[in-house]
């Protein structure tokens, strides 16, 4: 079930400011190394649990994991020679943290949201008709809704021969990254200030997020320490302030931007991934899925999540901030929201079910990868059973026994569109949607 916008803007009220009110969130120091703890223990959660999501988080790549609980680090780890002071980039995570530098530019007077986006990247940014560019605004850009054509495979370039039309603004959502990557432009035009040099004013200063964006290609990429992404989940947990001292001070700014921004992927805001909407689309597939985001995770998070897993959890109702940075997860899993929601089975095991997210149920089926166009491979840990596939309209396309915790499945054979992968055995049942490419 979605959230409605004025429900949302009240769950976000409500967690924040009484999670402070009886708990008092915590703020790191500005600089230094000193951040305070609590013990999982004294929180009611499960330690004889923490052995399993440390062993996945190291068998999937993972080089860093923090969960802050009101500010506090309840668990942080660092796996193989990866450590605190390493840094490592956030891929498109760090979209989010576009997103609200651009907030903060318009909460300055620098940019209205609504403008052309020509007003600072100039006329001919694009190929496009001059009305037909000039109907693209910063609005657009942030909500994946320029109308710009992603299909030639130029999905980073920004020089203007590959900024195409293929439709109206707001009329098609797709996760194309060129015209993300202009937002930059943007920026550094309404301010004038390089991007560090507006990172480092606004919220180096006020927050202690150390970092920097590089040049990668046409990308501009965020790159900083573990610690910096929590902070940066911490800000964004509290609504834009820091340890009572507002940095985004635009509420209606800030709700919006975690709020779906369009109806056509409603799990999207202003680069941000929501949960808890009734559907959503992912990046490359013109397909709208049923039901959340991450079933697993609490219904009111909103996600920066980026290539290979790069990923920051925000739940306003449970005080809860979860930071992962490492590698691609599993050969060939690319979306990151169903590693994440695997994180997720691992950590409610953690909390004992804190979270209020109902518990998974047993046993627990994972396949890899999802989307697939030939082979995905069913994991199942308790032994076996059968493996039933059925389509949107619900009818039986694929039945497979299996005797033992792997099996794989040829859908080559199956149109594109969304299914329903169910396993039935003695320990129990269960069912995984897959997406057909």
């Amino acid at each position: 079930m979605s959230i409605p916008r004025t429900l949302s803007a009240f769950v976000l009220l409500i967690g924040t400011v009484g999670t402070t009110a009886a708990q008092s969130v915590y703020y790191p120091p500005l600089v230094g190394n000193t951040w305070e703890t609590i013990d999982p223990a004294s929180l009611g959660w499960c330690t004889d649990q923490l052995p399993a999501l440390l062993d996945f988080l190291d068998s999937t790549n993972t080089k860093a994991f923090l969960v802050l609980k009101d500010g506090r680090i309840v668990l942080e780890h660092y796996f193989g020679t990866f450590t605190a002071d390493s840094s490592w980039y956030w891929a498109s995570a760090g979209k989010s943290l576009t997103a609200f530098l651009v907030g903060l530019a318009q909460q300055q007077g620098h940019l209205d949201i609504d403008e052309p986006s020509s007003t600072y990247l100039g006329a001919g940014w694009t190929s496009c008709t001059p009305e037909q560019e000039a109907a693209i605004t910063i609005r657009d850009q942030m909500a994946m809704i320029t109308g710009l054509d992603d299909t030639d495979g130029q999905f980073d370039c920004t020089d203007p021969a590959c900024l195409t039309y293929l439709t109206d603004p707001g009329t098609r959502w797709s996760y194309y990254n060129a015209p993300y990557t202009l937002l930059d432009g943007v920026l550094e035009g309404a301010t004038g200030q390089t991007l560090n040099s507006y990172v480092f004013s606004n919220l180096t200063a006020t927050t202690g997020i150390t970092g920097l964006f590089v040049q990668v290609g046409y990308n501009n990429v965020f790159f900083s320490r573990a610690r910096s992404m929590a902070r940066f989940g911490l800000l964004a947990l509290s609504g834009g302030s820091w340890n009572g001292t507002p940095i985004l001070t635009d509420a209606a700014y800030f709700q919006d931007m975690v709020s779906p921004s369009q109806s056509l992927n409603e799990a999207y805001g202003y680069l941000w991934w929501l949960n808890g909407q009734e559907s959503f689309m992912l990046p490359g597939l013109q397909l709208v899925l049923p039901g959340p985001l991450m079933p697993n995770a609490p219904q009111d998070c909103y996600n920066a999540m980026g290539k290979n897993g790069q990923l920051i959890n925000v739940s306003p109702g449970t005080g809860l901030v979860v930071v992962r940075m490492g590698e691609l997860p599993t050969e060939d899993i690319f979306v990151p929201n169903l590693y994440n929601d695997q994180i997720w089975q691992y950590l409610n095991a953690v909390m004992c079910g804190a979270t209020g997210v109902q518990e998974e149920t047993i046993p627990r089926m994972e396949l890899f990868p999802n989307p697939s166009r030939d082979r995905v491979d069913v994991y199942v840990g308790q032994g076996g059973g059968e493996i039933t596939v059925r389509d949107g309209s619900g009818r039986i396309v694929l039945t497979q026994q299996t005797s033992s915790d792997r099996i794989g499945l040829d859908v080559s054979g199956l149109a594109s569109g969304c299914y329903t992968v169910a396993f039935s055995g003695e320990s129990g049942a269960t069912t995984v949607r897959f997406v057909k490419e």
